[in-house]
């Protein structure tokens, strides 16, 4: 396996951001600026006191337990197969874009960032999955998963977080490409079930497109990366179940889903184009392309989300740890419709499992999804079709 050891233009630091970028603060306005001499030393303390205690205990938080909003007792059947039908793309459940074989390769999943001044991001409308997570401050961040699709630039990439973790051990261990992190998360990311793909030692993989400034400067090829590790040759087992046949639902028209006043997520069905288009704060999400961002399927899970034990800035915001085992409620939007039951995850090693409340595996429609990690204390409003009378509120 090639390593190169160069420092990527205007490399990060431990943060994950470019010397000299600048901080604001942590209520979903700010970014995160690189750490102090005093901060690091601290930082590296926590790395070597609490990696030894919270590191096994952030494990254990996040594969057994009870949390609030959450349960670990519920049994369903398992939704995920070990491999896709020939000729299906194993994350999308339907046959490559433009014809042609499935590749022969693993899941590339890149940490890209979400925050209004990251946007447009290059390359995520070419995803087989969108996360996108909670991180400090409110804000929202997103592991863009790639198997079946080669775009030609993706960014903008930042550093990691503790949430990459569980998310990555869906991938049948997938090259994870970020930039830095402080120490804790990476010592995280060193022993997770990934190949780790830090760009900040890996000038050669990191391109810098004209027009953008730093911190939202560090993008890569996904075809460079999948070069520089040819023995990632193994496609993932399938995340979810898909069928063109919906289990039975009722008419959906919008999501809301306010993470923050910065990271506001609207999905609106159009029928039109059987996809669930995004707009934030009301402004339709485009992609650095100019095309509105639209996907087949929108899971949206509702996980206990606590705060600790790490500082992740220098503004005190600490590190999001995000209950993603165990089980939780869930809705899932396809061709115009809702359908309510549980996300369930016995352990971190373990399938994701969907279940309606009627007892039924909750098969995707074969495309494209966005998976919305929501935490509890955020409530989504599913508004049905204006012909409809009723209207659905969930609390999480």
């Amino acid at each position: 396996m090639p390593v190169d050891t160069t420092p990527g233009p205007a490399g990060p630091d431990a943060s994950g951001l470019p010397p000299g970028s600048s901080s604001r603060g942590r209520r979903g306005r700010g970014r995160h600026a690189a750490p102090s001499r005093a901060n690091r030393t601290w930082l590296i303390v926590i790395g070597i006191v609490v990696m030894c205690l919270a590191g096994a205990g952030v494990a254990l938080a996040m594969t057994s337990g009870k949390k609030k909003g959450t349960s670990s007792s519920v049994s369903v059947a398992s939704s995920t197969s070990t491999t896709a039908p020939p000729g299906v793309c194993p994350l999308t459940g339907a046959p490559p874009p433009g014809g042609g074989s499935v590749p022969e390769r693993s899941a590339l999943a890149i940490k890209v960032d979400n925050y209004p001044q990251a946007r447009p991001q290059s390359g995520i409308d070419k995803a087989d999955i969108v996360f996108e997570e909670p991180v400090e401050g409110r804000i929202t961040r997103l592991v863009a998963v790639f198997q079946c699709q080669t775009p030609a630039l993706v960014g903008d990439i930042r550093s990691a977080r503790a949430p990459d973790v569980p998310i990555s051990d869906l991938l049948s261990h997938p090259l994870f490409v970020h930039v830095g992190g402080i120490a804790p998360v990476l010592a995280l990311v060193k022993s997770a079930n990934l190949t780790d793909v830090d760009l900040y030692y890996l000038g050669s993989l990191t391109q810098q497109p004209a027009g953008r400034v730093a911190p939202y400067d560090i993008y890569t090829s996904p075809a460079a990366v999948w070069a520089a590790y040819p023995t990632a040759a193994t496609p993932p087992a399938p995340v979810f179940t898909y069928s063109s046949s919906p289990v039975g639902g009722t008419p959906a028209a919008t999501a809301h889903i306010p993470f923050s006043s910065t990271n506001d997520n609207t999905w609106t069905w159009n029928a039109g184009t059987d996809t669930w288009a995004l707009a934030f704060s009301g402004e339709p999400a485009t992609v650095s392309s100019g095309a509105q961002i639209a996907t087949s399927n929108v899971v949206i899970m509702t996980v206990s989300v606590t705060y600790g034990p790490w500082v992740e800035n220098e503004e005190g915001g600490l590190e999001v740890q995000a209950q993603m085992t165990g089980s939780g409620p869930v809705t899932v939007l396809r061709n115009g419709q809702q359908i309510t039951g549980t996300w369930s995850r016995p352990s971190l090693g373990s399938p994701m499992t969907l279940t309606s409340s009627t007892g039924q595996v909750i098969a995707l429609n074969p495309g494209q999804t966005w998976v919305e990690i929501v935490p509890n204390y955020v409530t989504v409003t599913i508004t049905p079709p204006a012909s409809t009378t009723t209207s659905t509120s969930s609390a999480h």
